[in-house]
C-alpha cells in the first residue's frame, strides 16, 4: 500500500474511533444500579426482517424484548453505535468488526448473522448493454453500495486486485454511497455505472430483467459467513443470561429459517413487517431466499475473521498482531442446536398465508 492512495482506498475510516471516544460509551443497561437488563435497543433495516426481529416472532427470546430505536443502512455504523452504548448490539461485516476492535474497542463478535452461498449473495450488476466485462473496464466507472468502508467496498477491492488493475488505475474507480432501496434506479438511469445489490433487492431487481453480473463474492470467496453481531465486553459481563438468551435465540431462528419451507418463511416475515407498522413495502419479501449465514446455527469460525485480520494487515490498515482472533470472538453464548429442533413457541398468525 501507497501512503498517496485516494480516500477511497483509506479502508473503513468510517469505524476511526479512538479508544477513549469509546470508552465513554455507556449503554442504558449500564447505567441502573446491577446494570441488568431483559431489553434490548437495536437498529433495523427497511422493509427487510432480521434474525432478531424473527426469533423474537418466533418466541425464541423468551423474556428478553426488542427496542427499536430506527433504521440504518451502514454495518459499520450499526456496531459504531453499539460499541458507545446507543444500542445494545448491531451487525457488520466482519471487516468492520476486525477494524474496531484494532481501536481498542471492547467489543467482541457473539453470533454469525449473514453470508453467502448459493442463494445468498452480493452481486456487482451493470446494465445489459454495458461495455463493462472485465476488472480492467472499471476504471474511471462509478459503483453504487450501501455504505463505504464495508464489505461491498472490500468485496471490489478483491475484485480489482485479482483483476491485476494498477494502484493508479485501482484509485480511479469510484464507489458511491447510495440507499439500498435506490440503488437500482440509480443503476438503471445511468447515474452509476455498477450497482451493488443482494438479497431482496438483487432478486427483484433480476425479476425486471435488463441487468447481469459482473461478479459475486459467492464467486470471489465461495460460501463464507461474512458479518457478525457484536457486543461490548461491558454489556456481556453485566448481562451474561440476557446475552446467551439472545444468541442462542438468534442461533435457533437461523436454524428455523434453514428448515423451514422457503414460502412459510416468508409468510411470516410479511406478518412481521405489517405488525410493526412502519409503512413499509412487503412485496420485495417474496425474493427472500436465504440468510447465506455457513454454520447452521451461527457459530463463528475463527477463519472467517482471520481472512480479515490478515489482510487488513497486509494493506496496512491495522498493524500485525495488532487483533488477536481469540480475543475477537466467542460461541460460549450459543447453546443452539443443543437441545432439539428449533420449532416456534406458537404459530404466526399468517405462517400459511401467501406471502406475496
Amino acid at each position: 500500500m501507497t501512503t498517496t492512495a485516494s480516500t477511497r482506498r483509506q479502508f473503513l475510516t468510517l469505524l476511526g474511533l479512538s479508544a477513549a471516544a469509546v470508552s465513554c460509551g455507556t449503554s442504558a443497561s449500564g447505567a441502573s444500579g446491577a446494570g441488568r437488563t431483559r431489553t434490548l435497543r437495536y437498529q433495523g433495516w427497511a422493509g427487510q426482517v432480521t434474525l432478531p426481529e424473527l426469533a423474537e416472532d418466533l418466541g425464541y427470546l423468551e423474556d428478553v424484548k426488542l427496542e427499536w430505536i430506527g433504521n440504518t443502512i451502514s454495518g459499520p455504523q450499526d456496531i459504531q453505535s453499539a460499541a458507545t452504548g446507543q444500542t445494545d448490539f448491531g451487525g457488520a461485516f466482519n471487516g468492520a468488526v476486525v477494524k474496531l476492535a484494532a481501536n481498542k474497542t471492547p467489543i467482541k463478535a457473539v453470533i454469525s448473522y449473514y453470508g453467502s452461498d448459493k442463494d445468498a449473495y452480493s452481486g456487482y450488476y451493470v446494465l445489459d448493454d454495458s461495455p463493462i466485462r472485465s476488472a480492467r473496464d472499471l476504471a474511471g466507472k462509478k459503483v453504487g453500495m450501501n455504505t463505504l468502508g464495508a464489505h461491498a467496498e472490500a468485496m471490489l477491492d478483491i475484485y480489482l486486485q485479482r483483476g491485476g488493475l494498477s494502484e493508479a488505475d485501482v484509485d480511479k474507480v469510484e464507489p458511491l454511497v447510495v440507499p439500498p432501496v435506490n440503488t437500482e434506479q440509480s443503476l438503471r438511469q445511468k447515474q452509476i455505472d455498477v450497482a451493488v445489490l443482494g438479497g431482496i433487492l438483487r432478486d427483484k431487481a433480476l425479476a425486471t430483467g435488463g441487468i447481469r453480473p459482473l461478479f459475486t463474492d459467492f464467486e470471489l470467496l465461495g460460501a463464507f459467513s461474512a458479518g457478525s453481531y457484536v457486543m461490548t465486553e461491558r454489556f456481556l459481563r453485566q448481562n451474561p443470561d440476557t446475552a446467551r438468551t439472545f444468541v442462542t435465540a438468534v442461533g435457533r431462528a437461523i436454524a428455523w429459517s434453514r428448515t423451514t419451507p422457503r414460502d412459510e418463511v416468508v409468510a411470516r416475515m410479511t406478518d412481521i413487517v405489517k405488525k410493526r407498522g412502519r409503512n413499509e413495502d412487503t412485496a420485495p419479501l417474496r425474493y427472500w431466499r436465504s440468510y447465506g449465514v455457513a454454520d447452521p446455527t451461527g457459530r463463528i469460525d475463527g477463519k472467517e475473521l482471520q481472512l480479515w485480520i490478515d489482510w487488513l494487515s497486509e494493506r496496512g490498515d491495522i498493524r500485525k498482531g495488532q487483533v488477536t482472533l481469540r480475543d475477537l470472538y466467542t460461541n460460549d453464548f450459543n447453546t443452539a442446536g443443543r437441545g432439539g429442533a428449533a420449532k416456534p413457541v406458537s404459530p404466526a398468525p399468517s405462517a400459511s398465508k401467501s406471502g406475496s
